[in-house]
């Protein structure tokens, strides 16, 4: 192989010795175009070798001792012009004097291999493309025939009706009858010329007999007309080169015609079968445009065009309201079931009574009610044989309890209410869900206030009373003081002719504890209290605190049905699952039945006290009836906020310089709570109040703590104490926190706050009367007024006012008083002095003077 200098150009190059000679084997030459990536080819020149078929019998001699001539090797020209033109030879006619031969790379071994695969691949998708083409004519024929056939067989039976409706007519006049008769042609009409500017046929489906015949009344003499350009002449295709020759120039319809036909008809089938079906529609409070559509399977779009009708110009996913929801589908021809976003609350609790076969009778529900410090608390230690006093603040009740006792095989739940003033809503829970009520009066102190409310708490619920007079063993004790006070109240006791049991009892001692429970259940009987024991559970929520380490935790008082763990709960804003039930002596239990004090442990927040409970069939039912509860209260609380924001504005036009305390209270349970903010509301007048920006079950938190730094608030503290995060944080901004165990010890200090805040009040006592006998002017002092004192004594230093004709002129003070020539400290009645005025000169005889002092007396609420 000889070397040719490298001039930069790549050229391919042939060996001339070892190409074979064109006798032998033919060779061609080819171009194969390679496609590299970014759109770039390249065209590449290959040789074609065509191998020489043997017959039967024949074989490839070769002259012996001739060797296999070597292939020519091809060396790929990189020109940048004839390379693309496919010209891989110089341009110059000066054959190179020794061109230089290789073989070919990997890569463009690769790049031959992959640009003869992509040829065949394109060979073979121009195959499928023609037999395919081929078999779609052959369908095309195929149904053309088929066509012409059907149009043939109903131009025949069409032809024949004819015939036999022509037999069939009465005959004419012989003028008539002479005329001849043409049949009727069915035979295709001779097919026009060809026109370029010809028109299209109207409708290239109608048959071909049908456009050329006119049926007649009564056979009659057929002129022959041309035939209508239609028939086979329109089912003409395009002229292609096998139509032509074969011969064949009937013309077809298009595919674009069938398909359209096609389309077409189906439309009409749909809008036949798409019948106008009125629904009942379910519309909410509100609603969006796209879901009202949604559900009466209209488009949107209609309903946005009656709408603007309306004058009202709305997007698809603005809300309306009911009733416009309303009118539009009534307009739409549906029918219309309101619905409020309340009804997920349908069918919690049953209203239905229980059947008499599925109830039993269960343990009565007793609540101890009376003034503080009468032995309520004391009375139920009794019958618990505990001691719950000695751990009670102050020594008095200050949270609602439940506790349950055996007398004679029969159970009694008793409710323990507090008798502070403060607790008038816990008396008021107690009271409702109660079966009894016991009244706790005692002998020696007799009816007071609080027992007087519990009296007509009971008569608002409507319950029983029993009147249980307590501390008889006292030696001031009085039970008929005690009767007759009961009287002023309409409460008439059976030793006074009356129908109100009363016993006297002594706690401390133990005296006639048998008897009050014996009127218990006399009274029990009487009521003939039962329960359907087998149902889901309902009751009411006696108490609800937050326990470290527990978390939530309420006091429940199941009414009906059984409660077990695991049941799903919702009591007020808050759901739960029961993880686990305590009764009253602290042990677990699995299950509670009717008239049954338990509690619950589970609840995802603290219930508010005096809610009602019942149990859900899931967690999703509980959740969606708890979400819409916490969205209804806080609604509620913004109206409220809103509406005492506008409350307190016009109170602070009508009444200016009011000053208020901000408080943050947290106690340990939300009786306690409710009691205090009610308590300090009381507590409020037009000049100063008490304003509770927060409340709550639990610690006092860091939160809390921020909470009073911004708004310069004050921590009120009940029953609960601060972490250490939050004491330090309290320490380190400055906030006050107060800590309180008894309820009358908080509000005694928040009022003595408040009296603080109170403006004192400025008393005038009246003195004395001075009448002006004459006017001097002193230089250096001014006009001096000689008088006389008519009535009282005359101070220096006093307010005074000048009366003219009884008129106040001026009101100011006394600056200077004299005698003679002497400052004097006061001039009683019947003398005669010298006063002056600060800062006024208008004196005059006749003239009274009214002398005054001001005193400022401390307020208090």
């Amino acid at each position: 192989m000889s070397e040719t200098k490298n001039t930069g150009d790549k050229t391919i190059s042939v060996d001339r010795k070892k190409t074979l000679s064109l006798s032998s084997r033919k060779v061609e030459q080819g171009t194969v175009r390679q496609s590299f990536s970014h759109g770039r080819s390249k065209a590449v020149v290959v040789e074609k070798k065509k191998r020489r078929m043997l017959g039967p019998g024949q074989t490839d001699a070769k002259p012996d001792g001739a060797a296999e001539p070597e292939k020519p090797t091809v060396t790929i020209a990189k020109k940048k012009a004839p390379a693309r033109r496919g010209n891989l030879h110089p341009t110059d006619a000066t054959p190179s004097p020794a061109p230089q031969q290789r073989t070919l790379t990997d890569g463009e071994r690769d790049a031959r291999a992959h640009a003869l695969a992509e040829a065949k691949v394109r060979e073979e998708a121009d195959r499928q493309r023609a037999e395919a083409e081929a078999l779609r004519r052959a369908e095309e024929e195929e149904r053309l025939r088929i066509e012409r056939e059907a149009e043939e067989r109903r131009a025949a039976e069409e032809a024949a009706r004819q015939a036999e409706a022509a037999a069939a007519a009465p005959s004419e006049p012989e003028s008539a009858s002479s005329e001849p008769v043409v049949p009727l042609a069915i035979d295709e009409p001779p097919q026009p010329p060809a026109d370029k500017d010809r028109k299209p046929a109207a409708r290239r489906d109608e048959p071909a007999a049908k456009a050329a015949i006119k049926p007649a009344r009564r056979p009659r003499a057929v002129e022959e007309k041309p035939a209508r350009r239609g028939g086979d002449e329109r089912r003409r295709t395009k002229l292609t080169i096998t139509s032509a020759t074969e011969g064949d120039t009937e013309r077809s319809r298009s595919l674009a015609s069938i398909r359209r036909r096609r389309e077409k008809e189906k439309r009409a089938q749909m809008q036949v079968s798409r019948e106008k079906i009125a629904r009942e529609v379910t519309v909410p409070e509100t609603i969006t445009i796209q879901e009202l559509a949604n559900r009466m399977a209209e488009r949107a779009v209609d309903v946005i065009k009656l709408l603007m009708k309306q004058g009202q110009m709305l997007q698809i996913n603005d809300v309306i309201d009911a009733d416009t929801a309303q009118l539009i589908a009534e307009e739409l021809g549906h029918t219309v079931k309101r619905v409020a976003e309340s009804d997920v609350e349908v069918g919690v609790f049953s209203e239905a009574a229980d059947d008499d076969d599925a109830t039993d009778s269960r343990p009565p529900v007793v609540t101890i009610m009376g003034h503080v410090d009468h032995g309520k608390t004391s009375l139920l230690d009794a019958y618990r044989k505990s001691n719950v006093v000695s751990g009670e603040a102050g020594g008095i009740t200050q949270h609602i309890g439940a506790y349950q006792v055996e007398q004679s095989g029969q159970k009694i739940t008793f409710i323990d209410t507090p008798g502070h003033a403060a607790f008038t809503a816990m008396r008021a829970r107690g009271a409702k869900v109660t079966d009894l009520v016991i009244l706790v009066v005692a002998a020696d102190d007799g009816v007071m206030p609080q027992t007087i409310e519990a009296i007509n708490h009971s008569k608002a619920a409507e319950v029983p009373l029993i009147v249980a007079i307590n501390k008889i063993d006292k030696p001031a004790a009085d039970p008929n003081r005690v009767r007759t006070e009961l009287l002023q109240h309409e409460i008439v006791v059976e030793s006074m002719g009356g129908d109100t049991l009363e016993v006297e009892v002594s706690a401390l001692k133990g005296t006639n504890l048998d008897k009050l429970l014996e009127a218990i259940l006399l009274q029990t009987e009487l009521l003939e209290l039962k329960a359907n024991p087998d149902r889901s559970a309902e009751g009411v929520v006696v108490e609800a605190r937050l326990d470290k380490g527990r978390g939530p935790v309420a006091t429940v008082l199941v009414q009906r049905g059984t409660l077990s763990v695991g049941d799903i709960l919702i009591a007020g804003s808050e759901w739960g699952r029961v993880r686990a039930l305590i009764d009253d002596h602290g042990a677990q239990v699995r299950e509670a039945g009717p008239s049954t004090p338990v509690e619950v442990l589970g609840f995802q927040g603290a219930p508010l006290a005096g809610d009602q409970f019942a149990v859900v069939e899931n967690e999703a039912r509980g959740r969606e009836i708890a979400d819409y509860r916490q969205r209804l209260r806080r609604d509620q609380g913004q109206a409220r906020a809103a509406r005492g924001s506008l409350e307190q504005m016009l109170s602070n036009l009508n009444v200016s310089g009011r000053q208020e305390t901000t408080l943050v209270i947290k106690g340990d349970v939300q009786g306690s709570i409710e009691a205090i903010v009610g308590a300090l509301d009381k507590l409020a007048t037009d000049e100063v109040g008490a304003r509770v920006i927060h409340s709550g079950v639990g610690g006092i938190t860091e939160s809390d703590v921020t909470l009073a730094q911004a708004s310069e608030a004050t921590i009120i503290a009940f029953n609960v104490r601060a972490n250490k995060q939050a004491r330090d944080l309290a320490e380190a901004q400055g906030v006050t926190i107060r800590y309180y165990n008894i309820i009358y010890d908080l509000v005694d200090d928040v009022k003595a706050s408040l009296s603080g805040m109170l403006a004192p009040e400025r008393r005038e006592t009246f003195i004395g009367y001075a009448e002006i006998l004459q006017v001097f002017n002193i230089s250096k002092v001014g006009r001096v007024a000689g008088c006389r004192v008519t009535d009282g004594t005359v101070e220096r230093g006093s307010g005074v006012r000048l009366l003219r004709d009884n008129v106040v002129i001026h009101e100011g003070k006394l600056s200077t008083l004299k005698r003679f020539k002497d400052e004097v400290k006061d001039v009683v009645a019947g003398q005669e002095c010298g006063m002056g005025f600060e800062n006024y000169q208008d004196l005059r005889e006749g003239d009274q003077i009214e002398c005054f002092r001001v005193e400022e007396i401390e307020r208090s609420l």
